[in-house]
């Protein structure tokens, strides 16, 4: 069964629960003690239930009639593309408290890179659905660089040991690889959504429920506003299983920030990965690595919500008229100097 409105696009299974763990083709163990259904086969563990509010919660009356004009707030496959100005926070970070969800945030801290986990941890902890459960799980070379900071209650710190890599691409690649197995073996039986980000950011505002669905993509900043489709930057040569032909193409998605289910991430995840591993056979690499196959996936698997570039600005660009809070953004610093490879 389907709901849509104005604040999320979701899957619900109704149960006696305010949640419902559905079962997932390959989590046999929790088949049988489920209250499943049709409507959940196939769909991964965690669903959104009743979207049950306590009685008393003061918010803004919404209005069907005043909102966002200088944007576009629905995809063309009817799902919610997220701004400010288009959700309650109160409402939304309510309604979800209610269902408790686990929240994983991956992030690869390799090489000069652990510089950056101080900022981001920090900011994180400020802003970073805040009031929910929430880890960490930080992929690192060097564990003793990793900062102590002090965390909020129900948020936690995981560190997962990856080897050094000689350039800032196997980097990349390298987290489809390490986030898959670690889903596999560890991170599936801990957590209810996953986020993949980019360690070189740091929070400037709020960054909550409004996020979440079964598949949520952020639009990259340097081509959401007038970029025609054949001018994004898609893998566009046919030897690569990240090939996405000219005429085709909805958004063009930033790697830095994606999110969703676990299970749905795991799916997308090991996609990036084995279809890594298919053209590392053709003696070829995708032009923008984990994102060209990113970006193939997204446009034959629409995601089930678009966020707007708040979700992922850049400190190198001004800010434009219709980005009304920066949540999280790239920071300034020198390629040359922090990758491996000189940044080439």
């Amino acid at each position: 069964m389907k709901l849509f409105n104005h604040v999320s696009f979701l899957h619900v299974c109704f149960s006696r629960r305010i949640y419902q763990d559905c079962p997932s083709p390959d989590l046999e163990t929790q088949t049988k003690n489920t209250e499943g259904s049709e409507d959940c086969k196939d769909q991964g563990k965690w669903k959104i239930g009743d979207l049950v509010m306590t009685p008393g919660l003061k918010y803004a009356q919404p209005n069907t009639q005043q909102g966002r004009t200088d944007v576009n707030s629905v995809t063309n496959w009817n799902v919610p593309l997220v701004w400010e100005g288009t959700f309650d926070p109160v409402v939304i970070d309510e309604i979800y408290r209610e269902m408790d969800p686990r929240i994983a945030v991956v992030v690869f801290a390799v090489g000069k890179y652990t510089r950056f986990l101080k900022g981001f941890l920090e900011t994180g902890e400020k802003f970073f659905f805040i009031g929910f459960r929430v880890t960490y799980y930080i992929f690192t070379d060097n564990e003793k660089e990793v900062p102590k900071i002090e965390m909020g209650t129900g948020r936690n710190i995981t560190i997962l040991s990856v080897p050094p890599a000689s350039r800032w691409q196997d980097v990349v690649l390298g987290r489809m690889k390490w986030a898959t197995v670690s889903i596999e073996q560890r991170i599936r039986n801990e957590a209810d959504y996953l986020f993949m980000m980019d360690i070189d950011s740091i929070f400037y505002n709020r960054f909550g429920a409004e996020s979440l669905s079964r598949l949520s993509a952020v639009l990259h900043r340097a081509y959401y506003k007038n970029t025609p489709r054949d001018s994004f930057p898609y893998e566009r040569r046919p030897l690569s299983k990240a090939y996405i032909p000219a005429g085709e193409g909805d958004y063009y998605y930033t790697a830095a920030v994606w999110g969703g289910y676990l299970e749905e991430m795991y799916k997308l995840v090991k996609y990036c990965y084995e279809q890594s591993q298919e053209d590392a056979k053709n003696n070829i690499e995708a032009v923008w690595q984990e994102e060209s196959h990113l970006n193939r996936y997204l446009l034959y698997n629409k995601p089930t919500k678009v966020l707007s570039p708040e979700y992922l600005w850049s400190d190198y660009d001004k800010v434009s008229a219709d980005i009304k809070v920066i949540r999280i953004s790239q920071l300034v610093k020198n390629y040359a100097e922090v990758r491996p490879n000189g940044g080439n």
